[in-house]
């Protein structure tokens, strides 16, 4: 009896140094960002005899859980890639500046992300953070798949271009005007543009330019030229204003893209059915009230992918777009995608995760997705180095997630997740676990002098 009350006595010696070793990690990081408190638990371990007139004392054993699903407080900060979860969900991360997706991915509620000398975006403990990159349409698509999260690099965006792929006019053009008998309509019911305006032959009744972007951020200007050939009607042509940014040998000397009649209702508004777009490059009629005008830069510059931009004419039967009304011709607005960014000044995050780049220039840019990752049992998770989390058998499959959706809270910037530690309660812990330590040795004490006894019969 007195051997197992000796290892009784040893068992405790074992569970409550344990125990003071969680109260001491739970201690060393009340400061530590995104910390989860670890609580020891202490069950008995039983020697079951057949006897009910002894009793064989078996001790007791620790065990730890981190309370992972603990929200700790949001406390605010100056830096916009300080990053807090408000809710269920963790950051994906990987070790390390590392784009290969054969590399671990891990998780935490460590937040306080920075950009390092290679423009990563990476907390303390050295973990980059991942995201959804944008897709060549300019969408970000989230997936479930955690191979498709990449890290967040910010200074690759520098002298970032996007081409321009949406252009749309208002444009009023005055129905008073005379005729112009000089310009020559294209054969057929499509009304090809002659080019004339493009030439320069023919003098419009009204020009305008706007700006438009290649796929390398080059900036150019296409000219919209318009010009009365008959009753509510116009024939109008898109052209470059230097023409040997094109393919001369299939725009010609000219520079013209495009181009068609427009016809108009007698209350001013556009008649879309009735009128026509033309694509040069194409030799084809487009489509209204969108049409897609192709083009082809120099043939000498291969680099630059041939210019894709969709058109907007307005609603038939809307002034919405072009109108004819007896004002002055004028362009009351123009809004065009697609610009060259310059160098990244800065960065935001939204609740939702969008990374946007501020540039230098005023531009700004959405170029990445952050996801909260969630589990069915986040409890489950394993403790890795760095404050994170590796998947395990228990807490099943990570399922990256958007705001708020799937039981995912939301990202909070410049605020941190202070540690979930309570330090008067671990103090207090601490006092009863050495209690119990004490208390340990003194059985171990005493079972060494019952031994001493039996020795000396």
């Amino acid at each position: 009896m007195a051997f197992a009350a000796l290892a009784a006595g040893v068992s405790g010696l074992q569970a409550f140094t344990d125990g003071v070793g969680v109260i001491a990690d739970n201690i060393t990081n009340v400061n530590t960002i995104g910390y989860k408190e670890t609580r020891s638990t202490f069950s008995t371990l039983v020697t079951e005899t057949s006897s009910s007139s002894s009793y064989s004392p078996g001790g007791v054993r620790a065990s730890t859980q981190t309370l992972v699903s603990r929200q700790g407080l949001l406390q605010p900060t100056t830096s916009p890639t300080d990053l807090a979860i408000d809710g269920a969900g963790f950051f994906a991360v990987r070790l390390g500046d590392s784009e290969d997706t054969s590399a671990e991915t891990l998780f935490t509620r460590a937040g306080s992300f920075t950009e390092n000398s290679e423009g990563f975006l990476q907390n303390t403990a050295g973990l980059t953070l991942l995201g959804f990159p944008v897709d060549p349409t300019g969408d970000i698509t989230t997936t479930t798949n955690l191979d498709d999260l990449v890290p967040i690099n910010i200074n690759n965006l520098n002298a970032f271009g996007q081409a321009t792929s949406e252009l749309g006019v208002r444009v009023n053009l005055q129905a008073s005007v005379p005729v112009n008998p000089a310009y020559t309509l294209g054969a057929g019911p499509n009304f090809v543009p002659s080019g004339e305006l493009a030439a320069g032959t023919v003098q419009a009744d009204f020009e305008t330019n706007v700006q438009i972007f290649d796929s390398l951020g080059g900036s150019h200007t296409v000219v919209l030229a318009a010009t009365r050939t008959g009753p509510n009607q116009f024939a109008y042509e898109y052209y470059f204003d230097d023409p040997t940014e094109l393919d001369a040998g299939i725009h010609g000397p000219n520079g013209l893209i495009g181009g068609g009649v427009l016809n108009f209702n007698t209350d001013g508004t556009i008649d879309l059915p009735n009128s026509t777009f033309n694509d040069i490059l194409t030799g084809a009629p487009v489509s209204l009230p969108d049409g897609n005008l192709t083009f082809r830069y120099s043939a000498t510059d291969s680099l630059r992918a041939d210019g894709d931009i969709n058109f907007d004419f307005g609603t038939d039967g809307q002034a919405d777009g072009f109108t004819q009304f007896d004002q002055p011709s004028t362009l009351i607005s123009s809004v065009a995608d697609g610009a060259a960014f310059d160098s990244v000044n800065g960065v935001s995050i939204g609740s939702n995760g969008d990374v946007t780049a501020l540039f230098r220039n005023g531009l700004s840019l959405t170029v990445f997705r952050i996801p909260l990752v969630t589990f069915p049992n986040p409890e489950g998770l394993t403790r890795r180095q760095g404050n994170a989390f590796g998947i395990s058998d228990i807490s099943g499959d990570a399922v990256p997630q958007t705001e708020q959706q799937g039981g995912a809270g939301a990202i909070t910037s410049n605020a941190l997740e202070n540690s979930t530690v309570d330090l008067a309660n671990e103090f207090a812990q601490l006092i009863t676990v050495q209690r119990a330590f004490s208390a340990s040795t003194r059985i171990i004490t005493t079972s060494d002098e019952i031994l001493q006894e039996l020795t000396n019969i």
